[in-house]
């Protein structure tokens, strides 16, 4: 009698465009797309904080060895921050620690601070972020109240604008290489300028070609495969 062999199709090898939305975690939105669209092998190509949302690319299939090649490409955010107020993680996931006079303020000094931001530079990522050292999540020991020695990367900073008619509101758009933290600028741009800032919106609007505006909901994600079956 013959063998019966059942052939099992290969997994589609997919990239979708995700817009993610505020308190989600990277994370979080793969978790819910593996279970909608029931994927063996699914991934994302750059992690955005909970408090930021905007483009995510998602791999599935063999399309995930081709994360590394989209976490390489260039970045470009949107977002508001705001001078006068620190806080430990930069954002608004910890309270507020100190304040500072924002009427001192000058607009040509806030330029000339971003111009020191702008191209190769050496950042210290926030204590509150997910890099990897010496084994552990920088917010792992943030959370503990343990000091860690952050090492500096080398990024590059391509374009810095912003807008600042409603100081000490700034709005900004930001082009940069892999691996730049929006909140690290932040910081530095409140050091710079003497007085303190911190991060009040992120949206990433681009990596590289591929564009927020052709991104879909994690709602349309799912109705779309429910149309599919």
């Amino acid at each position: 009698m013959a063998e019966i062999v059942q052939e099992i199709a290969p997994e589609p090898a997919q990239m979708l465009l995700i817009d993610k939305p505020l308190r989600w975690t990277s994370f979080d939105v793969v978790k819910k797309l593996k279970f909608a669209g029931k994927f063996k092998k699914i991934g994302h190509a750059g992690t955005l904080d909970p408090l930021a949302t905007g483009l995510l690319i998602i791999c599935t299939g063999k399309m995930t060895k081709q994360i590394d090649s989209f976490q390489a490409q260039e970045k470009t955010y949107s977002g508001k921050f705001v001078f006068g107020k620190t806080t430990p993680s930069i954002d608004l996931e910890t309270e507020f620690d100190a304040e500072f006079d924002t009427k001192s303020l000058k607009k040509e000094n806030i330029l000339e601070a971003a111009n020191k931001l702008t191209g190769v530079i050496k950042q210290y990522p926030p204590i509150y972020s997910a890099i990897k050292q010496d084994g552990k999540r920088l917010y792992e020991a943030a959370r503990k109240g343990q000091e860690v020695v952050i090492k500096p990367r080398e990024v590059n900073v391509k374009k810095i604008d912003l807008d600042l008619t409603n100081l000490p509101e700034v709005s900004f758009n930001i082009v940069c290489s892999k691996g730049t933290y929006i909140r690290s600028l932040v910081r530095d741009m409140g050091v710079l300028c003497q007085n303190g800032a911190y991060l009040a919106e992120l949206r990433r609007e681009k990596i590289g070609e591929f564009d927020v505006k052709n991104a879909l909901t994690i709602e349309q994600f799912i109705e779309s495969v429910k149309k599919e079956n």
